[in-house]
């Protein structure tokens, strides 16, 4: 089974589309799909589909949704034949959508997850960058982020859970695109920085490490002026919105930029804007 859900939400077992057009049936796959391989209980799913008041028939409604969804499992194995697109054996449906204690199971088999991917490459750039490897890091970390199309579940009606997920998806997202960055600043690459890095701070505009890296990719290029204004933009929106001060590591990072030092990164600003802080101030405008 392949599974996408990092854009738009895609589950195909042996190369046949099995994604419901419905979207309570559609919410109820994508969850699973989400945790293939994992027991998702039957609560997590009734407060995905109606928060914490679900009708006293959810659970009928609920094994009604996954009825459809293996007879879609079904209807795509008769479309294919016995022999799937891509090539495999077909499995039972029952076999692929199961029913366990407490909950139902999507079992993907041997096939493909982009989440499990990602986080499998995003992984593998994280210790290349702990290790000083650099290059191999950024190059990593650019191979998982390829794997977003688009927003997580961009075309599903999210409840609760999903909506939970989605977040946390996002902000592994944000981070491998952070430490990408930091590992293309390390190799130099400041100007080709730039314009993403202009776009990122307008986005997250009380985002420090994304401000300190467009700070230092505008410095090393030979734009003090304009890192100090990013500066004096993220204090002035920090005091205003959230009464905060930059952190001690941004504070330092200006102060190298006011004295004109040759090498900001000599102690790299990045220690004190690590970005797996829990205290990060992540608020997208617009």
């Amino acid at each position: 089974m392949d599974i996408e859900v990092l854009g738009a939400l895609s589950v195909r077992e042996n190369g046949a589309q099995i994604t419901p057009t419905a979207p309570k049936p559609r919410q109820v796959l994508a969850l699973l799909a989400l945790h293939a391989d994992q027991v998702v209980p039957v609560s997590a799913l009734m407060e995905e589909l109606w928060g914490a008041n679900p009708p006293r028939t959810a659970r009928t409604t609920l094994q009604t949704y996954i009825l459809q969804l293996r007879e879609l499992i079904t209807a795509a194995r008769e479309r294919s034949g016995v022999q799937g697109l891509g090539g495999g054996k077909w499995r039972a449906a029952k076999d692929v959508l199961m029913t366990m204690p407490g909950g139902y199971l999507l079992s993907s088999g041997d096939g493909r997850s982009d989440v499990r991917m990602f986080d499998h490459l995003a992984g593998l750039g994280y210790r290349a960058m702990d290790a000083g490897d650099f290059a191999g890091a950024a190059r990593q970390l650019r191979e998982a982020l390829t794997l977003w199309s688009g927003a997580a579940f961009a075309d599903v009606q999210a409840g609760a859970q999903l909506e939970m997920e989605i977040k946390r998806l996002h902000e592994s997202r944000l981070c491998a695109l952070e430490r990408r960055i930091e590992a293309e600043l390390h190799l130099g690459r400041h100007r080709e920085a730039l314009a993403e890095l202009t776009v990122l701070v307008n986005r997250y505009r009380t985002h420090e490490s994304l401000h300190a890296q467009f700070m230092l990719a505008l410095y090393r290029s030979g734009r003090r002026s304009e890192a100090l204004d990013v500066y004096r933009r993220l204090r002035a929106t920090l005091v205003r919105d959230l009464g905060l001060e930059p952190t001690a590591g941004l504070r330092r990072l200006q102060q190298y930029i006011l004295a004109a030092d040759d090498d900001p990164a000599g102690e790299s600003p990045f220690a004190a804007l690590s970005v797996h802080a829990a205290k990060e101030r992540l608020a997208p405008t617009g």
